[in-house]
């Protein structure tokens, strides 16, 4: 289905990686005490995965988890209603939570997981790697954001259009080829 489709890089590997030490310095700095980052599955696990190395080398000791929420399932837009995949195992209670996701567009999924973390006694920061400003639903502001993405649906680095193009370092978009029949 996407075998011919070209990705036009948006933030490269470099810039990302460069941005990822940037967001773990600003952790560090609110001095979190029992940190657990909580990744939210799927999109986030690269974005994740590279800022818990980023917060070993600013001196931080977190503890991970991970949450499979979903509110797109097999589509390109939020459905608007969140379902729980897979809940975190650890106890939350008193603890600094950095939750992590790869987009903020309508906000459900974050403000959902958000909020329940917090009910359940959490210190919840949040953390998006892309912040689409002007898509928002409900009302939040992350507390550490990657980058403002221009409103386009994005791939790479984790995300997905079809379980397609996670494996990529770097995150894009997809180009239509009109030549090319699908």
């Amino acid at each position: 289905m996407f075998e011919n489709r070209r990705v036009r890089v948006l933030f490269d590997e470099a810039a990302i990686a460069v941005r990822n030490e940037e967001i773990a310095r600003d952790i560090a700095a609110r001095q979190p005490k029992d940190l657990l980052v909580i990744a939210i599955l799927k999109g986030s696990f690269m974005f994740a995965a590279d800022l818990m190395r980023a917060l070993h080398r600013v001196g931080l000791t977190p503890q991970v988890e991970f949450m499979h929420l979903s509110s797109y399932r097999a589509a390109t837009v939020s459905s608007g209603q969140v379902s729980i995949l897979r809940d975190v195992e650890s106890e939350v209670k008193d603890r600094d939570v950095v939750l992590v996701d790869d987009i903020l567009e309508s906000g459900r999924t974050l403000a959902f997981a958000k909020d329940l973390l917090a009910a359940r006694g959490a210190r919840v920061m949040t953390c998006c790697l892309l912040e689409k400003p002007g898509k928002r639903a409900v009302s939040i502001n992350p507390d550490f954001v990657g980058f403002s993405c221009p409103d386009l649906f994005v791939v790479g680095y984790g995300m997905d259009v079809a379980h397609s193009f996670r494996e990529l370092p770097f995150i894009g978009v997809v180009e239509r080829d009109d030549a090319v029949q699908t």
